[in-house]
């Protein structure tokens, strides 16, 4: 499966307390939102300069300039290259390739490790300080006057809210662009390899995708950091969840929503349709029992019904994960010919991110905004460390105890236990890249994955979804037939 990272970038005029001896921020350099180095400030510069000698002034700018905090970049290009290995080498390796319903193999935990940087992204882009208003300087009122006429608390209390709106909208532009990349690349308007035509139909486009989830999942943490954020002062741990427990609050009710629909909803029967080779033919119907509630299985399970019901079944998904599961294929867990007793639900479109598993996928960028939390307010790399390392931990041992106990990993449901296994793993591998970039100080043997992490929404679009390759193959000599591509043996 391929996916990218969300753009991001630091949202000037964003609110941010006095964090007393820990009053640090982090800031991102990245131009474009897509990947660039995260920096680490001090905050302690007053507004008022103080008279010192310039030999003193350049001293402290010296001392003031920002370190990277490089193993972001890092892990991002660790799960781009993941991301390349499991599409190009999971056909050979079906045991690396996405688990067919229920497990996890390396493929499965691509997805929530770019959802889990999202949410590390957006704990490091809105903390900002605003320790004076923005525009006072632009203001046509001297501060002296309005200070005169309206108190201070009431000024304070409009630039926050106006930051935040400021913050809100950035976000708002940012997903819609994510919205629109996805679409275009997903949707169905480029036809791949071997095939020099594009163009979609609207009754038929696919309208979610990798980046549409992740897109979700960035807007949702965004809003959460923006505007569920308290005034409290961290200075240990349950202090920090005292600060956001509003986003926590924000966890407790989408997993609630999502184990609610998921064992709750009735899935009816259902039917849906496959054109047949003839097109003056009309196309064959498929009937699917079910009339149960609470099943997880690829047939009746709620996830699916609910998007057949909102998006519509022929927008989803047209190469369902569960067509290479034993029952639907005979080379499993590789795709093959039905079997001759296939039940009638193994061709039936289905969508991996879809809208529901996108509620759970939304949690993995809250738990991923909870890290970067951690790198905010706590300096020293052995509190990080504790913070990252106990959560990481209990999500893995409490995944895999839901898991034993009949709530089974599932990557295309987004099962909260999936959720859990992933989440938990991505921060100890966070972790370890952490100690060994940020800690340890070994960054050339990563500057390849740092450089892949700083591009990995360009890779995305020229590796993963065949845009270089169709490119290169709409120049041929005199037929189709005859370009590059064929000449080196790709796309026959």
């Amino acid at each position: 499966m391929a996916m990218a990272m969300a753009m991001y970038r630091p949202i000037k005029g964003q609110e941010e307390e006095d964090n007393g001896n820990r009053n640090r921020s982090l800031k991102s350099n990245d131009g474009d939102g897509v990947g660039g180095a995260h920096t680490v400030v001090d905050e302690n510069k007053s507004f008022i300069l103080p008279t010192h000698s310039k030999q003193q002034r350049l001293k402290q700018q010296q001392q003031q300039q920002p370190q990277r905090l490089v193993s972001l970049d890092v892990f991002r290009g660790l799960t781009v290259a993941l991301m390349i290995l499991v599409d190009d080498a999971g056909g050979v390796l079906p045991a690396i390739n996405h688990s067919p319903w229920n497990g996890l193999t390396l493929a499965d935990v691509v997805m929530p490790f770019f959802l889990f940087m999202v949410g590390v992204s957006l704990g490091l882009t809105y903390k900002i300080s605003i320790d004076v208003l923005p525009d006072a300087a632009s203001s046509s009122i001297s501060t002296a006057t309005t200070d005169a006429l309206i108190p201070n608390s009431i000024i304070w209390f409009i630039q926050k809210l106006s930051c935040k709106a400021v913050a809100t909208r950035k976000a708002i532009l940012r997903t819609l662009k994510l919205l629109i990349i996805g679409l275009f690349l997903q949707g169905g308007f480029l036809h791949g390899l071997n095939d020099l035509t594009y163009g979609v139909d609207m009754t038929q486009i696919r309208w979610m995708g990798i980046l549409q989830r992740i897109a979700v999942g960035y807007l949702v943490g965004a809003m959460c950091e923006i505007w569920l954020k308290g005034d409290n002062h961290v200075a240990s741990g349950l202090s920090m969840l005292r600060k956001y427990q509003f986003q926590w609050g924000a966890v407790v009710i989408l997993v609630t929503l999502y184990l609610s629909l998921l064992y709750g909803l009735y899935v009816p029967d259902w039917e849906y349709q496959i054109p047949v080779t003839a097109s003056s033919s009309s196309p064959k119907i498929f009937r699917v029992k079910c009339g149960v509630r609470g099943t997880t299985g690829p047939a009746c399970n709620a996830v699916g019904m609910i998007d057949r019901t909102l998006l519509g079944i022929q927008h989803l998904y047209r190469r369902p994960i569960y067509a290479r599961t034993k029952t639907c294929s005979i080379n499993s867990p590789d795709n093959g010919p039905l079997p001759p007793d296939a039940p009638s639900w193994c061709q039936a479109p289905f969508d991996p991110e879809g809208l529901l598993s996108s509620v759970m996928a939304i949690v993995t960028c809250l738990v991923g905004l909870h890290y970067g939390h951690v790198i905010v307010h706590f300096k020293e790399h052995k509190d990080r460390i504790l913070h990252w390392m106990v959560p990481s931990t209990c999500f893995v041992v409490l995944g895999l105890v839901l898991d034993l106990s009949g709530m089974h990993v599932n990557k295309a449901l987004y099962t909260f236990s999936y959720m859990c296994v992933t989440a938990g793993a991505a921060g100890i591998v966070f972790t370890g890249i952490y100690i060994l970039v940020d800690v340890c100080g070994f960054r050339r043997p990563t500057l390849v994955l740092e450089w892949m992490g700083k591009h990995a929404l360009m890779i995305f679009i020229l590796a993963t979804t065949n845009v270089l390759p169709v490119i290169m193959q709409g120049f041929y000599w005199k037929q189709p037939g005859n370009n590059i591509l064929r000449l080196i043996g790709i796309g026959r």
